[in-house]
């Protein structure tokens, strides 16, 4: 990183913030690229994103941009958290964060933008992944770390529900954009449903998305679909595949999969997806798909064998 010089992109995705939001603080602020070559745009240095950082860091904060860009333009990077000031010479212990694992700088930018509830950085982030990799890629590597790190200080701290509500519906906006810019020609042979009294339909909102990607045509149920309901939607579309979400134990209850086993239009293959299924609780005949990959791949394989 230390001889590194990023496009605005980069700088934007880094600090989890939108890339118009980079040119108000160069436009306004004078916290713009300094490096330049001729004949091509001006790109940032570390110095720059370290004055950059020290902006997004202090506005989340509540300072005016106007004095954030003024501590930005006069600090230097710090060499570790104990280093670290705000203005009036407070420590800066890092505040509260969301903890990605492992994932990279793309899902750490997203949750900081998560954070700041900057549902435009969180919009250009998930939009820029989906464009360079796809449904798969963008919900395993940069997604799923960000909601699960939201989730897990959820609970330890009982805070962060108007980040969740805000991510989710991003998430969901993102997801529902990419299945209606794909194309899936021909009948809908795959029903997406979550089970009774599931509530978390995001995962299959990415399914849909993923399936929508690779040409397979799909209905979606949504979330808490009594099994009544469900089973008649089956032998009202005899759909080839139907897959069954479940988050949590409270909501995975065999005998919904019981129940489309023994309809009369019972489908080729059924799906218990999600963490709530037990593999061990789950009738002869159903198949729990490890991830997404996975469904989309058994998906797949169900359309060919129809065609």
């Amino acid at each position: 990183m230390a001889d590194e010089a990023l496009s605005a992109g980069a700088v934007a995705r880094r600090l989890g913030v939108a890339v118009t939001t980079l040119r108000t603080w160069h436009q306004r602020y004078g916290l713009g690229p300094s490096q330049h070559v001729p004949g091509h745009h001006r790109r940032y240095t570390p110095a720059d994103l370290a004055r950059l950082e020290i902006m997004r860091r202090l506005t989340s904060e509540g300072v005016t941009p106007a004095e954030a860009a003024r501590w930005a333009r006069q600090a230097q990077r710090p060499t570790g958290p104990a280093e670290r000031l705000r203005p009036g010479g407070r420590r800066d212990g890092g505040g509260q964060t969301i903890p990605v694992g492992r994932a990279g700088p793309a899902a750490r930018g997203l949750a900081r933008a998560a954070m700041r509830l900057d549902s435009v950085a969180i919009g250009e982030t998930i939009a820029t992944a989906l464009a360079a990799g796809g449904v798969v890629a963008t919900w395993d590597g940069l997604l799923r770390p960000v909601l699960a790190g939201i989730g897990e200080r959820h609970a330890a701290t009982g805070n962060l529900v108007e980040v969740e509500h805000l991510m989710s519906r991003c998430v969901s906006e993102a997801f529902a954009a990419a299945a209606r810019a794909g194309t899936a020609g021909g009948p809908a042979r795959v029903l997406l449903s979550c089970a009774d009294e599931e509530q978390h339909s995001l995962p299959l909102e990415a399914l849909a998305a993923a399936l929508t990607e690779v040409g397979v045509a799909y209905r979606m149920l949504g979330a808490r679909v009594p099994v009544s309901a469900l089973v008649e939607a089956v032998e009202r579309t005899g759909p080839a595949a139907v897959v069954l979400w479940s988050h949590t134990r409270a909501t995975a209850d065999p005998d919904q999969l019981t129940a489309l086993l023994a309809s009369p239009r019972r489908p080729l293959l059924v799906l218990a997806a999600g963490p709530g299924w037990r593999a061990d609780s789950l009738p002869a005949g159903v198949v729990r798909p490890v991830d997404l990959a996975e469904a989309v791949s058994l998906a797949l394989a169900v359309r060919d064998s129809l065609e």
